[in-house]
């Protein structure tokens, strides 16, 4: 499996919504993720500056790429722009990360 991290940034004050609207994460939205070849997908917040650590795993011949087509994920997006940082279409400011370091 291929896996990928990256960060956003929420915006102040708004975590427990975050986690909130993400406890009750839309059923068609994670079938769209587990349909992309999206496993074990993890995101864990810094309190202190507000950073979010994202972490997938993707199946081989994953179609996580086609992701930002689908109207859920625009929906998704907008839903969850008051909260983070965005680009101009609702989409998370997410900037990959690099591994530096594995130990399996």
């Amino acid at each position: 499996m291929e896996e990928i991290a990256f960060t956003m940034q929420l915006k102040p004050g708004v975590a427990a919504e975050y986690r909130r609207r993400h406890d009750d994460i839309w059923p068609e939205l994670t079938q769209a993720l587990h349909a992309a070849g999206i496993r074990d997908y993890s995101i864990f917040l810094d309190e202190a500056s507000g950073r979010l650590f994202g972490m997938q795993k993707r199946r081989p011949g994953h179609s996580a790429d086609a992701l930002p087509t689908l109207p859920v994920m625009h929906r998704w997006w907008a839903y969850m722009a008051d909260l983070m940082e965005t680009n101009a279409d609702h989409s998370p400011v997410v900037t990959p990360l690099t591994r530096v370091f594995h130990q399996d």
